[in-house]
Parts: structure tokens; C-alpha cells; sequence
């Protein structure tokens, strides 16, 4: 990829991140100026699990993508042909819905049947 179309990019979601990070550091100020620290707890706490749910999700995701190239190697496909690309779609589907399956599972009350 060409320098001159790539830093442009970087720069561009480097400043959406910082204007992000910039937009949760006045909330958390203006939550703590509030002097309710249950709530504030209970924000940082949803932003703890809702980090551990995406590393999840990719983790899984990027497992069975990785899986789908090993088996389109082992195959020997060595062009860009609609098996390979379905092997790779269906590696990324079986993630999500393994992420899915998992999250489903720890959400659920003891006791409670779905």
C-alpha cells in the first residue's frame, strides 16, 4: 500500500481515537464531580467486562479464521476460488457464533433455562 494513502488513514482514526478517549475522560469527571461513586463504579465495571467480551470475540474469531487458512494450506488452494472464500466465511461465522454461545451461556442465571 502506498505511504501516501496509508498515513492519511492512521492519522484519520488516530484522531477519532483520541477525540473518543477525550469524550469518556470528560464523562468519567463529570460523573465523579456528580459524588455518586456506586454509579462510577458500576460504569468501570461495565467498561471492564465489555473490554473482556471484545478480546473474547476476536480472540475466537481470529482463532477460527486462522483454522480456515490452515485447512485451505493443507487442501493445497493455492488461488482465490468461492471454496476459499466460504472456508473463510464460515471460519468467521463459527467464531461469532461460538463468541455468541459462550457469552449466552455465562449470562445466564443459575437455575434459569433458555
Amino acid at each position: 500500500m502506498d505511504h501516501r494513502v496509508l498515513v492519511p488513514i492512521a492519522l484519520f482514526g488516530s484522531v477519532i481515537y483520541v477525540i473518543k478517549l477525550l469524550i469518556d475522560a470528560r464523562m468519567r469527571i463529570l460523573l465523579l464531580r456528580a459524588g455518586d461513586p456506586e454509579e462510577l463504579r458500576s460504569l468501570l465495571q461495565a467498561e471492564a467486562i465489555q473490554r473482556r467480551h471484545a478480546s473474547l470475540r476476536s480472540g475466537i474469531t481470529l482463532g477460527m479464521l486462522a483454522l480456515g487458512f490452515a485447512l485451505i494450506q493443507l487442501l493445497g488452494w493455492n488461488d482465490i476460488t468461492p471454496g476459499a472464500i466460504a472456508v473463510l466465511a464460515a471460519a468467521a461465522s463459527l467464531g461469532n457464533l461460538g463468541y455468541y454461545a459462550l457469552t449466552r451461556r455465562d449470562s445466564q442465571a443459575p437455575g434459569e433455562t433458555r
